[in-house]
Order: structure tokens, then C-alpha cells, then sequence
């Protein structure tokens, strides 16, 4: 499973492992929140309510050195595996679909390295990157590496596992304390002719070394973590938090029947029984194609479901592996909620492009919910056989199925010579790992109008590399006449949200209240619409609260997040009864600044309920610093501080220098009133990362609360020349610039940020709060007539 960005999520069972990509911006879904800050004006002082920043999903550090962890016992294995028998029990009586599986990339998604599993070249090949020469080799049977280990020194590690097959393959290191690490340097499974049969690295344009956070030692490269829950069949992880080491188990190495359709002992005990039902004893029935046909309508080309489809337990099966998600608990079995489980991602910048294409590597699931294909009924194995995982029909008949290859498989519909193929238009790919190509499964027209518009990629131009987007849509508008829209029809939306555009208030709202529109898009658009606080937001959003897409029911709660915490209450506390696991924990996160005094009995019940579910999945978390920093920030929104200093430290400890932890470390002593301490965390963050935004924006509130002013205004200046579009590093300090008797340097800095967020309407009033105190009437009614023209784009 590949793993393009260090945001992430877990990896997919069928491909090699993610590989972290240098970003750090996208929290992991369900696991961190922000403080919130409150608009505030007419002071600096006012501003103090900051900070919890979000947390990046992949960091650097390493454990500290512990005993030799033995594996599970005899005893616990039988506890951890009961109920699943592994696949060789189903050869006997599902034969053909065992004889499939048993080619499949599932299959052989982690195995055993030996002579007949290893694909890569131990023949004392030697490869070199950043300055290290690694050399691969085989001693006494067994398979080692000598590569530069956790301390940079050239060391020999003997590779246990296999991961992956193709087209790359990656190895594992088993360290004492129970962690496998997955090697940057990986095999090139392709064949030579198409530039394969090569070692080569994950990361070729960069020097990983040592001390980096992608160094193949760190915990971004961990397989107990980052990728061991959708390569193994019933993944147990094992992490004990005091001694920071680790005992994962599996009932079966790789991805077998088991992961799909759940543990298999019942079924077999019936099936001895002669029952002579194909799906008794299992945990889910995966019928839901069952008697169903794809009947053709000759007067469009396409065919339609015989029967609609009314649940998604196939898509919900996949999506434990083929999401962009977060895991939030263990023990997902298939039939089980998917969102008790797992939390996915939305539209989010940075992994999707605002249209709704894939940028990051987003495993399909998130994309195909955008489709027309889903709303159509369409489910996964209607295109892919799900035991061979191969497509059911080849190239262009897969589409065929339900699209008339007279009508749609022809140069009249395609605009190129015959043989063109409709998944290079339709689902162009995106090279990930460097070598693995995934197609998206958006499944959308090609749109260079929105390339030339907003800069999103288009297929016409992923071909014709030589011509820029405007001749693409010159040809699209020459073929249709105009520009072809498409089924999805939110991009413009989401660009509006994330620029901070005038009209983003109202077509959020819009584009949330859209029945037609798919619940992904319509989920992202209630979430960004707590960036535009407005009446009519907040009536879409108690809308989505009420939905039956639990999507949104989550997305509804973080859009709130605006609204001060005990008014919250009575919109948000009936989600902490919710039947998923994920939107209560949304919901007690939301919560947890809340005044006791704003529920009642059985609303503190269920909070209390929901808010262990939050901690547990913390704790689950506690192998990474951002699950430590996630349960300290919701212990400190508790007022809890002795709780919450404890987990902070923990993660500080667990990675020295990691961001979130050091800024809410020195937030929580701001609040204890030790502002001396608060600046001393920050500035010795700042000594080794200097550029950091978020901890100069922190450190210029603290430098401000000890009347440092000249120190604060240099930290906060700095803070938004590094993150220019950041509205809430230049509201506070235009605040401060205000507050220090600098008002047209104020004035300046509104105007300046107000040019990248033109909606922002914290900035508008604070330039009209500003003008007012110093009698500039002018300059007042200037804020004054943008805020109404903000206002008349929200009907």
C-alpha cells in the first residue's frame, strides 16, 4: 500500500506500503481538534484564548531502546484469533474463488521473506543514496540489508517480511521491541523493458537521512501503525504505552476470505451441519448484487439497476483498506458499522483537488462517492472480480457492461481514433510510491475549462503534456459547443471556501442543501462553513445534523465549531448518542469545553459515555505523539490540567521538538498563569525550528503577556510572512499592531490579509472596530461597505 503523504491514513491491503510525502498540514481525521478561537477586538489581551494547532499525521522520532518483547503466547492467540480459521479452511468447498484469491495481490499483500517470496536482488547488490551505499545480501538463508540504522552507522539488519508485490515490493526490519520498519529502499517489480528489476528509493528527490521523520527507522516508516491493520487478516497492534513497545498479532499474514467476510468457524461448523445456506455463519451477507441486472436503455447507451441499491455493505467492506481514513478502534470485522471503526477524510485540501480529483493518494473509496456510477448503484464488484481483484472484463469492456460500445466506443463520442480507452478520460492515474500508478475512481468527464479556471489537472492535458490547458478547452468547446459540466459540480464551491471568497457563505450553503449533490461534497461543504459563520449557515448546518449520512452528521459538528461551547450543547448533544462511534466521538470532542451547568442529567451521561469512547481511541493512538497531544488537548479544553500536562510531555518526550505538542504545552502554562515558562517551550523550539509559524504566532502572544511588545510584534510578523494566507496569524496582529498604538500599520496588515481572504469577516470587523476608535469615518464606512457586500452573497 502506498503511502504518498505523511497525513495519512492506514494502508491498503492490496498494493506496497504508503509512503509519507513532506507535508504536514492535514490533521488525521478524528484524532486532533483545535482550540478555537474566538473573534475577538479592541485589544491584544482579548486574543489569549488561543491555541491547540493540528497536529501532522507522520513524525519523526524514535522509540527508546526497551527489553526484547516476547510474541503472544499460546493463550492469547487463542483469545485474539477465535473464530477465524484462515483461508485454507474455505479451499475446500470454495475452490475456483480460493484458486483466485490465492493469485491476488491480496494474497501476497505481506508474506515471509524467502527464496520463493523475494522478488528484489540479494545478490550482493549494492544501491546509493544520500551519501549511504546499501548493500543487499544473504547469509546462512537468511536475507539482510547493511544500510545506515537509527544512529546513521552503516549496520546489518536481516529483513524478515515481504511487502507488496507490484509493482514494487518492500521489505520489513523486526527491531527488539516488537516495531517493524518498512526500508525507503524498495524493488522495482516492473519488468526491465519498462525501466523495472532495480532497487530504487521512495524518496529519489530528496536526502533522507537519519535524523529526517522519513527515515526508514522513524516511526513514519512503522508497520505496526502505518500499514500492518490492511495487510494482515485480524491485525491486533499490541502497543503497550508505558513501556512504548509493542505485540501485534494477525490470524493470517496477508489479506485472506476472512478480512471480507468476516471470521470464518460458524459458517464451517454450519456447512458441516449441511446447511446449505452459502452465507450462514459469517458476519455479513455480500449479496447485494444478488438477482440484480443492468437492464440497457437504447435511447441513452446506459443501463440501469433492476433493482435500486439500498445499502452499502460491499463498499463499507473495502472501505477498511481502499479509504483515506483513520482507525479509531480494533476489531472491525466485515458487516460491522465502518464508522465505528474508522474515520475517513473528506474533500480536504491538499488530498483532494477542489473538484473533487485526487492530489494525495486518497484509496479510491472517498473518490468513487463523488461518482455518478455510486449514485447509479453501481458497487465494487460489478467492475472488479473481488477474490482475483482483477477488472471483470478487459480494457474497454469492463465499461461495456452497462455503456453500448455502438454509442459510447466509438470516435463520435470519443474525439480519437478507434482503440482509445475510456479509463484514460475518464479515470486518468496518478503516479504514487514513483512507480504505482492508481486510477481515480471519480469517474468524471475530462474538465479543462476548470484547468484553465482554477489550475486542476484535466486527462487531455495528462496526455497531451506538450499543450496547455486552453487548447484543451478550445477542443472540448469546438466538440460540444460548450463546456461539458459533468456530474459533479461543486468546484467552484469548494475553491470559493478554501480562498475565502466573497460569494464562499452562500455557495456553501447552496452546494450543503443540494439534493442531487454527492454527500462527500455536500459533508466538506459543511465543515468549511465554519470558517463563514452566518444565520443561514447555521441552519444548513443543524440540517446536516439531522442527516442520515453520517458524513455529514460529523462534518455538521466540526461546521459548529465557531459557535461558543454552550451553545453548542442543545444542537450537538443528541449526537452523542449516535448509533456510530465516530460522530459521538465528534460529538464529545466538540463538547468538551462545554460548562457542566449547560447539560442536563442525560445529556452528562452520555457525554461522559462518549467522551471515554474519545479517550480510548487515544489511547489506542498513544504509539504516536499526535494521539498523546489529541488526549492532552481534549484533558486541557476539560480543564484538566495535570491530565493534560502529563500526555503533552509524554509526546514532547516521544518526539523532542514535535510542534503541537510544544505549543500547547506553552499554552496550558499560559493558562496557568506561568507566561515566563510558555515563552521559554516555544524558544527552545524556535532555536532548531526557526520558520515555524505556528510556534512564532504562539510565542508572540506570550512574548505580548510578558509586555515584551517589541519581541511580540517581530514573532507575530514573522508568523504571517511565513503563512501569508493565515487570517488568524494577521487578525491578531493587525490586533497587536492596533493595540501598540501602530494603527496604520493595522490597517495595512487588514488590507494586505483581506487580498488573499477577501470574506473574512473577523478582519472586516476588526478594520471597522479600529476605524471607529480613532473617529476615521471614512476608512469605517469602507470595512462597513464590504461587510455588506459579503452580506448580499448570502440571501
Amino acid at each position: 500500500m502506498s503511502r504518498s503523504s505523511r497525513k495519512g491514513r492506514q494502508a491498503k491491503a492490496t498494493t506496497p506500503p504508503l509512503k509519507p510525502a513532506r507535508t504536514e498540514e492535514q490533521s488525521a481525521p478524528a484524532q486532533r481538534k483545535p482550540l478555537r478561537v474566538t473573534p475577538l477586538l479592541g485589544g491584544l489581551a482579548l486574543v489569549l484564548a488561543l491555541l491547540v494547532v493540528v497536529a501532522g499525521w507522520f513524525l519523526k522520532g524514535r522509540a527508546p531502546a526497551v527489553p526484547e518483547v516476547s510474541a503472544a503466547s499460546p493463550a492469547e492467540h487463542a483469545v485474539l484469533n477465535a473464530g477465524f480459521l484462515g483461508s485454507q479452511a474455505c479451499q475446500s468447498c470454495h475452490a475456483p474463488q480460493y484458486a483466485a484469491w490465492d493469485k491476488s495481490q491480496h494474497r501476497h499483500a505481506m508474506q515471509h521473506l524467502s527464496a520463493e517470496t523475494a522478488l528484489g536482488d540479494f545478490n550482493d547488490a549494492r544501491f546509493s543514496y544520500a551519501g549511504v551505499e546499501s548493500r543487499f545480501f544473504r547469509r546462512d538463508g537468511k536475507y539482510f540489508v547493511r544500510t545506515d540504522g537509527p544512529d546513521g552507522k552503516l549496520a546489518d539488519f536481516e529483513l524478515k517480511y515481504t511487502f507488496g508485490v507490484e509493482p514494487l515490493q518492500q521489505y520489513l526490519v523486526e527491531f527488539p521491541d516488537g516495531r517493524l520498519q518498512a526500508l525507503g529502499v524498495a524493488w522495482d517489480t516492473r519488468p526491465k523493458e519498462k525501466g523495472g528489476q532495480r532497487w530504487f528509493h521512495l524518496y529519489p528527490q530528496e536526502r533522507v537521512d537519519f535524523k529526517d521523520e522519513l527515515h526508514w527507522t522513524k516511526r513514519s516508516q512503522n508497520w505496526n501503525f502505518m500499514c500492518a491493520d490492511c495487510h494482515s487478516t485480524n491485525l491486533q497492534k499490541g502497543y503497550d504505552a508505558q513501556a512504548d513497545t509493542f505485540k501485534t498479532t494477525w490470524s493470517e499474514i496477508s489479506v485472506g476470505c476472512e478480512a471480507c467476510h468476516g471470521p470464518g468457524a460458524n459458517h464451517v461448523e454450519l456447512a458441516k451441519k449441511q446447511d446449505a445456506n452459502p452465507a450462514a455463519g459469517l458476519t455479513v451477507k455480500l449479496d447485494e448484487r444478488h438477482g440484480v441486472l443492468w437492464q440497457p436503455d437504447a435511447a441513452t447507451g446506459n443501463s440501469k439497476r433492476s433493482v435500486p441499491r439500498t445499502s452499502q455493505r460491499e463498499m463499507d467492506v473495502c472501505a477498511q483498506c481502499h479509504a483515506r481514513r483513520a482507525q479509531v478502534a480494533e476489531g472491525y470485522q466485515a458487516g460491522k458499522p465502518f464508522m465505528d471503526h474508522y474515520q475517513p477524510a473528506l474533500l480536504t485540501q491538499g488530498l483532494y483537488h477542489a473538484d473533487g480529483q485526487q492530489q494525495d493518494e486518497v484509496f479510491i473509496w472517498g473518490s468513487f462517492l463523488q461518482s455518478k456510477m455510486n449514485h447509479a448503484g453501481v458497487t465494487c464488484s460489478d467492475c472488479h472480480e473481488p477474490h482475483s481483484g482483477k477488472l471483470r472484463a478487459e480494457g474497454n469492456a469492463v465499461c461495456a457492461q452497462c455503456h453500448m460500445p455502438t454509442r459510447y466506443d466509438t470516435p463520435a463520442h470519443t474525439f480519437h481514433k478507434a482503440g482509445a480507452q475510456c479509463a484514460d478520460c475518464h479515470m486518468p492515474a496518478k503516479d504514487y510510491m514513483v512507480v504505482d500508478p492508481r486510477r481515480d475512481h471519480s469517474l468524471r468527464i475530462p474538465r479543462p475549462d476548470l484547468s484553465v479556471s482554477m489550475g486542476t489537472p484535466n486527462a487531455c492535458n495528462s496526455c497531451h503534456t506538450d499543450k496547455p490547458p486552453k487548447w484543451a478547452d478550445d477542443a472540448v468547446r469546438k466538440w460540444y459547443k460548450h463546456a461539458p459540466q459533468g456530474f459533479q459540480k461543486f468546484a467552484a464551491t469548494l475553491q470559493a471556501g478554501r480562498q475565502g471568497a466573497l460569494t464562499a457563505r452562500h455557495d456553501l450553503t447552496t452546494l450543503a442543501n443540494e439534493a442531487t449533490a454527492p454527500a462527500i461534497a455536500k459533508a466538506t461543504a459543511l465543515r468549511a462553513l465554519q470558517g463563514f459563520p452566518s444565520p443561514q449557515a447555521l441552519v444548513s448546518i443543524r440540517s446536516g445534523l439531522l442527516s442520515s449520512d453520517p458524513l455529514m452528521r460529523m462534518a455538521s459538528i466540526q461546521g459548529l465549531a465557531p459557535m461558543p461551547p454552550a451553545q453548542r450543547v442543545p444542537l450537538i448533544a443528541p449526537l452523542l448518542d449516535d448509533p456510530l462511534r465516530v460522530v459521538r466521538m465528534e460529538a464529545a470532542s466538540s463538547l468538551a469545553e462545554a460548562p457542566a451547568s449547560a447539560f442536563d442529567a442525560a445529556q452528562s451521561a452520555s457525554f461522559a459515555r462518549a467522551a471515554t469512547e474519545y479517550e480510548q481511541t487515544q489511547r489506542y493512538l498513544a504509539d504516536r505523539p499526535e494521539g498523546r497531544v489529541a488526549l492532552g488537548s481534549f484533558y486541557l479544553r476539560q480543564a484538566r490540567v495535570g491530565d493534560a500536562e502529563a500526555e503533552l510531555k509524554s509526546a514532547a518526550a516521544m518526539r523532542p521538538l514535535y510542534v503541537p505538542a510544544l505549543v500547547n504545552l506553552s499554552d496550558l502554562y499560559r493558562g496557568q498563569g506561568n507566561d515566563a515558562m510558555a515563552e521559554q517551550v516555544l524558544r527552545e523550539g524556535l532555536a532548531i525550528m526557526p520558520d515555524d509559524a505556528s510556534m512564532l504566532h504562539a510565542q508572540g502572544l506570550a512574548l505580548t503577556r510578558l509586555r515584551r511588545n517589541d519581541e511580540a510584534l517581530q514573532a507575530l510578523k514573522r508568523a504571517t510572512q511565513i503563512e501569508p494566507a493565515n487570517s488568524r496569524y494577521a487578525y491578531v496582529y493587525a490586533v497587536a499592531l492596533h493595540s501598540f498604538g501602530s494603527q496604520r500599520a493595522a490597517f495595512t496588515e487588514i488590507d494586505r490579509a483581506l487580498v488573499l481572504r477577501p470574506a473574512d469577516t473577523d478582519l472586516l470587523s476588526a478594520g471597522m472596530s479600529f476605524a471607529q476608535q480613532g473617529g476615521d469615518n471614512k476608512t469605517m464606512e469602507r470595512y462597513a461597505a464590504r461587510l455588506s457586500a459579503l452580506r448580499s452573497n448570502t440571501p
